[in-house]
């Protein structure tokens, strides 16, 4: 394919040629990496300890918090982070994940599953985190260099061999504040969400209790066996050569997710479905379209009470309907215990709509929010894939 003017085909991919590429030990007064022993530092105060759980889409997140009181000694420094150091895990389930040290930190340091990458610009180091994370141009190389490797994991080599496509510093930061800009808007959205499902959970609380009465509703509530209000019935195993990736309707069969696509369905929408088998069995959802109920789940049919009020009930129990499970090797949930759950449930058939109606405006308002951040992450992923290789300029 003939190459567009001004591009030029280099090791880690088509580029402008006014970019160069780098490898990363080029770029670097140091590279090294945390060592074993320092759990006997722990602390409940001191210096920040930065483990693989603490480096996340590109920024460092102390949610997980664990302090040292560093060792004396060539140790203690040689570990010691410093502002614009660039972070990369290097074992583990999370190994390829990269930060930067954007802000002063203070005392810190690394542990063993950290890689530490001190810069001879730290000014590059924004950018540099951009163009290796996960997601980007530069992050299948992190994946390639484990090939064949029974164990996750990277060594200082490698580290050292990763190349970087590298534009003009002006550049770099163009791209780097147009990113961070999208990263602000997926992080200011996620913050919302959380928000949104918070209030939620309270709500469901306060409502499906009895605790908090709408207006005009002033009747007893019942405790009632789920079996005494509505049916359970357990769904039929599909032949792996009907499911698909593509048909027309989900297969549910244990899980949280579809099994697969099937072109046929064997259960109504507006139906409340709870996982029958599997480590998630007592999972619980509400299938809004016609669905294939298979061997491993529930369809639960409401009888004497209102349908979506049954749904946020069952819901505001599954951690209670997932320690009905039995068994080891493939826990399930028997269908007897299951009917014989109680749910607490207004007699009256408008406070139970009532309620159902408040939970579920406040389901579709998490729903929009949540297909926003998934939009804004699409675009965000698109822009990387741009920006880092040159194919949208900035300037």
């Amino acid at each position: 394919m003939e190459m567009k003017p001004g591009y030029q085909q280099t090791e880690i991919g088509v580029i402008p040629k006014d970019w160069d590429v780098k490898a990363l030990g080029q770029l670097s007064e140091f590279i090294t990496s945390g060592s074993r022993g320092w759990a006997t530092h722990y602390s409940d105060s001191g210096a920040l300890f930065v483990r693989s759980q603490n480096i996340r889409d590109g920024h460092l997140d102390f949610t997980d918090r664990q302090c040292v009181i560093p060792p004396a000694g060539s140790e203690g420094s040689r570990t010691r982070l410093s502002h614009s150091d660039l972070l990369i895990t290097m074992t583990g389930n999370s190994v390829g994940n990269v930060a930067w040290v954007e802000r002063d930190l203070g005392e810190a340091y690394i542990s063993q599953h950290v890689g530490l990458v001190r810069l001879s610009r730290p000014s590059f180091a924004e950018y540099i985190c951009l163009f290796l994370a996960p997601g980007s141009p530069g992050n299948w190389q992190i994946w390639a260099s484990q090939t064949g490797q029974s164990k996750p994991g990277l060594n200082l080599k490698n580290l050292e061999e990763f190349r970087v496509a590298l534009p003009p510093l002006a550049e770099q930061r163009a791209i780097a504040e147009g990113l961070s800009d999208a990263h602000d808007l997926i992080e200011s959205l996620e913050q919302v969400v959380a928000k949104k499902l918070d209030l939620k959970q309270a709500t469901m609380q306060v409502l499906l209790s009895g605790k908090k009465r709408l207006p005009g509703f002033t009747g007893e509530w019942e405790v009632k066996l789920l079996g005494d209000i509505a049916s359970a019935t357990k769904g039929h195993q599909l032949n792996t050569a009907t499911i698909s990736e593509y048909g027309r309707f989900e297969y549910l069969n244990g899980g949280i997710t579809p099994s697969g696509y099937t072109d046929k369905s064997n259960t109504p929408g507006n139906t409340i479905s709870i996982s029958e088998g599997g480590n998630s069995c007592g999972y619980v959802q509400f299938m809004f379209e016609p669905f294939w109920c298979g061997g491993h789940c529930y369809a639960i049919t409401a009888r004497t009470i209102d349908n979506r009020f049954l749904f946020h009930a069952l819901k505001s129990q599954q951690s209670s309907i997932m320690r009905l499970r039995v068994g080891s090797g493939l826990p399930n949930i028997q269908k007897q215990r299951l009917l014989a759950f109680t749910l607490c449930c207004p007699t009256s058939k408008d406070e139970q709509t009532a309620i159902a109606a408040i939970l579920s405006d406040m389901d579709a308002e998490i729903a929009r929010l949540e297909a926003k951040l998934a939009k804004a992450r699409q675009i965000k992923q698109g822009m990387m894939q741009e920006l880092l290789t040159g194919r949208i300029r900035l300037i």
